[in-house]
């Protein structure tokens, strides 16, 4: 957590000096249209958003250059009569009016309601729920995990069906928005040219916020979220863009996408941006029965190996020609967060670990066509995509090993990324299919994002004997409960 000098000057705590407060605030229209949201629960706390947008898509969101103060209020009953906190946030323009309330003292594993106001306007009501104490014994638990929603392949509807499970928390492992546009047989457009200023990415969220199935899982769930490329730039490694901007340009670039991704979500005071540089990585407990440890594969990676000439961003690569996939110093997560995971995973005590990360950790690779070639069936040969783990090898191996030898209990690898549905053993040697499984991985498929063909997949899998099921046809999300003694997976299809 933040320590209190930093704290001092986060943005929802006392409006800076640069504008002028305005006390009795107009509106050209309603203020709240994206919604409201909560985030990040813990046993005592919850993270509350909004953000006060009346012509959404317009820069500034239709605001006036004005800090405006928004009441909040969280009840423990739907009615909201029996007010337990409350409070004056200030929606400031130099964070695109957003509003972050971190709601303290709160009750364990009990839900609550919540709801802001601005000048005559008054919010919908959200509900969150928090989770149960540290070192409380829990017998059950259900969450959902989401990723990849092209808003322009198609609605949201997924949510509808998500938001009918009730979960206790929605993991959202990357592709939150499309900072640009690909793909066949669009339903519907995204507006304005492909992302690449504050007011750009600002007026995408908001398009994206605008879908109704989407504001209603917001309202009513909390989230916790990491992201993965295209929150900024189509396979963007650390500070190299899929185009081979310079560098200094894309940082500038990816300032302004982080910025405004945290505008538009319930992120607490550790993910505040600085620049280009925004945590998202942190472990979320709940109660003995599981940890969750949310990695950042974007922000920290070491560019892709062997990509096509004159390009950054992914390729299908060649394993046995390409010297550096087997460079053991490239990195996905980075060495910092590495020694951060390493030390979240050792020392949790919790029932079960699950790693929600963004793609697909599992080898999925296609052996040469040529079988008559000496290298054929060398072990690691065949081709590969170079964006996901199978593009930095030597990275998991190094956490595949640590899990093996620290042993955490139960640990469950959850990912996106794909637009498929995979369920596979994480061997300590995929060369070897008899090598020991050191965890269990499920990937989900996309909200909304066009995937490849099912015939692609049921080709490859004869070459991945570790991959026990693989889906590319269906969208939609993917369920999961959880006791002590099981975890029951199901991927829910649209």
């Amino acid at each position: 957590m933040a320590s209190l000098g930093v704290l001092a000057s986060l943005p929802w705590t006392m409006p800076t000096a640069r504008a002028q407060i305005q006390t009795q605030p107009r509106f050209a229209a309603y203020p709240f249209s994206l919604g409201v949201a909560s985030g990040y629960p813990s046993a005592s706390s919850v993270m509350l958003w909004t953000r006060l947008a009346p012509v959404p898509e317009a820069p500034g969101g239709g605001m006036a250059p004005e800090i405006v103060p928004v009441r909040w209020e969280v009840a423990s009953d739907e009615r909201m009569s029996r007010i337990v906190a409350s409070g004056t946030a200030y929606a400031e323009p130099d964070w695109g009016h957003s509003v972050h309330v971190l709601v303290p003292a709160l009750q364990a594993a009990r839900p609550y309601w919540y709801r802001f106001s601005a000048g005559e306007a008054h919010s919908a009501t959200g509900r969150t729920r928090t989770a149960p104490a540290p070192n409380a014994t829990n017998e059950r638990m259900r969450f959902a995990f989401a990723s990849c929603q092209q808003y322009e392949h198609g609605y949201f509807g997924a949510y509808r069906h998500l938001l009918a499970d009730e979960p206790d928390v929605v993991f959202f492992l990357g592709d939150y928005i499309y900072e640009g546009s690909w793909g066949r047989e669009h339903v519907r457009r995204h507006k304005g040219p492909e992302a690449i200023t504050l007011n750009d990415y600002r007026a995408r969220h908001a398009q994206y916020k605008s879908d109704a199935d989407l504001q209603a899982a917001h309202a009513q769930l909390p989230w916790v979220f990491t992201w993965d490329d295209h929150e900024v730039e189509n396979d963007y490694a650390g500070n190299q863009s899929e185009n081979l901007d310079h560098p200094e340009w894309f940082l500038a670039r990816r300032a302004a996408a982080y910025r405004a991704y945290y505008e538009n979500q319930p992120l607490p005071p550790w993910a505040i941006p600085h620049g280009p540089h925004m945590r998202l990585h942190n472990r979320f407990a709940y109660g003995n029965l599981a940890s969750f440890h949310v990695l950042d594969d974007r922000q920290y990676r070491s560019p892709q190996a062997c990509s096509a000439p004159g390009r950054g961003g992914s390729s299908r690569v060649d394993a046995q020609n390409c010297a550096a996939l087997k460079d053991a110093r490239r990195t996905l997560l980075g060495a910092e967060q590495e020694r951060w995971l390493e030390g979240s995973l050792g020392s949790a005590r919790t029932r079960w670990n699950v790693l929600a990360q963004q793609t697909q950790m599992a080898r999925w690779a296609q052996k040469r066509v040529d079988e008559t070639r000496d290298d054929a069936k060398a072990p690691g040969s065949g081709t590969v995509h170079n964006d996901g783990w199978d593009g930095y090898p030597a990275a998991r191996q190094r956490l595949i090993d640590f899990i093996a030898m620290r042993k955490p209990s139960n640990p469950v690898i959850i990912g996106g990324d794909v637009h498929m549905s995979f369920v596979a053993d994480i061997k300590q040697d995929f060369d070897k299919p008899d090598s020991p499984t050191v965890a269990s991985e499920f990937t989900g498929t996309s909200i909304t994002s066009q995937g490849r063909s099912q015939t692609m997949a049921q080709r490859m899998l004869p070459d991945n004997p570790h991959i026990q099921f693989a889906e590319a046809r269906y969208r939609g999300y993917t369920r999961v409960d959880l006791t002590p003694t099981r975890m029951n997976v199901d991927f829910r299809d649209v």
